[in-house]
């Protein structure tokens, strides 16, 4: 058995060290969506550091072996899953496939790449949980193409609701190595941010959307 809250807090304090993830609270960031940030998170970081990626690798496989059980090909979600589920798959000796962002517009107009064959049970990768409305396109896909999926595995999560509320609908299990709250308490404790600011960051993960507007929080990134 694998202890859940330690590897929490360790990826946590990896992605914080090699800067995979930076913390803002009073000069957030900006996302493409426009919403207002105080954390960003570029887990592609991870790949240029082998002690990270190596704890990554071996982390997401036990789980994955523990929490889905058996399972024929694990299937990464374009871009920045596809390193990661390679990593996975070699770690656990299974076949790997991907699920492109759009079908090819030549050849044979493909959506997954890598051989499917209609039965085998999947486990999706991706880096990195947000809403969660790319990764269940890539779900979706696999279901049509005539897989059986047993769960998506990600390093991280913002914890928001309705990502859970979309995962809960898809009828789609998912699993991350750390997330939000973990991340914040350690930071804290480690005074890499200030435990003043810890209101301000658990606001933001109840209403992304609409946190920070109004008020002066510092110039966009």
């Amino acid at each position: 058995m694998y202890n859940k809250s330690d590897i929490e807090l360790k990826v946590a304090e990896f992605l914080l060290q090699i800067k995979a993830i930076k913390l803002q609270p009073n000069n957030p960031f900006t996302w493409a969506s426009g919403w207002k940030s105080p954390i960003y998170c570029d887990n592609r970081i991870t790949l240029s550091h082998p002690q990270v990626r190596t704890y990554i690798r071996q982390k997401l496989a036990q789980a994955i072996q523990e929490e889905f059980g058996s399972v024929d090909v694990i299937a990464g979600v374009a871009t920045a899953g596809i390193p990661q589920g390679v990593l996975v798959a070699q770690e656990l000796g299974l076949p790997f496939i991907y699920v492109r962002a759009k079908a090819k517009e030549h050849g044979t107009g493909s959506l997954i790449e890598g051989e499917v064959v209609e039965g085998q049970r999947v486990v999706v990768i991706e880096d990195l949980i947000s809403t969660g409305k790319s990764s269940l396109q890539a779900v979706e896909a696999l279901r049509a193409a005539g897989l059986s999926v047993a769960g998506l595995a990600a390093i991280f999560t913002y914890g928001f609701e309705k990502a859970d509320e979309n995962f809960a609908a898809a009828k789609c299990r998912y699993l991350t190595l750390s997330n939000y709250g973990a991340l914040i308490d350690y930071a804290a404790e480690h005074s890499i941010i200030a435990k003043s600011d810890m209101e301000l960051l658990s606001k933001w993960r109840l209403n992304p959307s609409g946190w920070g507007q109004g008020q002066a929080l510092g110039s966009e990134s």
